[in-house]
């Protein structure tokens, strides 16, 4: 593939230099997770088409829920297809405690995507006390910034993936049940010196299991004012889970307060299904997922270009 001269720079440059431009210039970062296969090639595509810069990222349940393969399956895909002047390729959601309350050997799955080139990998303690999540988070970082890889981390409750239904929305966001602590987030970033911090602050993530995964999300809130605080404490490029079915008047406010990568998940796989149930075909799950992905980008987060806005100094 030859990669136009406008973009030979991105595609040398690191994924950390291109995060910090674009936690700088509020140019959001949309994360697309990738539980089946094809589904690399497709979204490779589209942010070929659309000159937009995007994670194409893998989540433990992708595997096990979904049909991924594998970290490796993934990476293999992500080789052969994806354009890295437009993408990179991320290891999202890596828990210590997982949904079902069970101890992950995180360890083993974070050398993993080290060692198959991964460019950022994802640890979530965020079930575990401050203290806990702190201390192994460390030793990911160390792990990850020997190879030059980036790491994110969680700290409050993306609730959503555990066992049961959930509380009504509304009860949740007025309560601020799992909500990041601003004063706990400066503690954290200081005390581990992860690069990207995923906070909670009314976001959720979406079904992963039985029958409900079919469902609309419900739309969902931002606690606006709590996040800029989180911003102007922590100084760090700040993630959010669950990014599908956000309210985009909150959406755009939060890029604007320290928002810079936003994970999509739910709404990108629901369309690529939905479109194989039509006849079985590929190809129609393809193009559905393609459209759909394309609407985001285009009419929802407003970035098509953004490689070029990330060019500029």
């Amino acid at each position: 593939m030859n990669t136009p001269k406008s973009e030979q720079n991105l595609a040398a440059m690191s994924l950390g230099e291109i995060m910090e431009r674009a936690y700088r210039k509020h140019v959001v970062v949309p994360a697309f997770n990738i539980p089946y296969l094809p589904m690399v090639r497709a979204v490779a595509e589209v942010l070929r088409e659309c000159e937009t810069f995007a994670l194409l990222e893998v989540a433990r349940p992708d595997i096990n829920r979904f049909e991924a393969g594998s970290f490796r399956a993934i990476k293999e895909e992500y080789d052969r297809w994806a354009d890295r002047s437009v993408s990179r390729l991320h290891q999202d959601h890596v828990p210590v405690v997982d949904e079902e309350g069970k101890e992950v050997d995180w360890e083993s799955l974070i050398k993993e995507a080290l060692d198959l080139g991964y460019d950022s990998v994802m640890i979530d303690g965020s079930r575990l006390s401050l203290a806990e999540n702190i201390r192994i988070t460390r030793v990911v970082v160390d792990m990850a910034h020997a190879r030059d890889v980036l790491v994110e981390a969680e700290l409050g409750s993306v609730l959503g993936h555990e066992a049961g239904p959930l509380p009504p929305y509304e009860e949740l966001f007025v309560s601020g049940k799992g909500f990041t602590s601003p004063e706990e987030a400066k503690r954290f970033v200081d005390e581990t010196g992860v690069d990207w911090l995923s906070v909670a602050v009314g976001n959720i993530h979406g079904a992963i299991s039985g029958a409900a995964r079919d469902n609309k999300k419900m739309e969902a809130c931002l606690n606006i004012d709590h996040l800029d605080t989180i911003a102007r404490m922590t100084n760090r490029p700040l993630v959010l889970h669950g990014g599908s079915g956000i309210q985009k008047t909150y959406v755009l406010q939060a890029i604007a307060h320290g928002i810079t990568k936003i994970n999509v998940g739910t709404e990108i796989r629901q369309a690529y299904e939905q479109g194989f149930r039509k006849n079985g075909k590929i190809e129609e799950a393809i193009a559905m997922l393609q459209e759909r992905t394309e609407a985001l980008i285009t009419d929802y987060y407003g970035i098509r270009g953004s490689i070029k806005l990330l060019m500029k100094y």
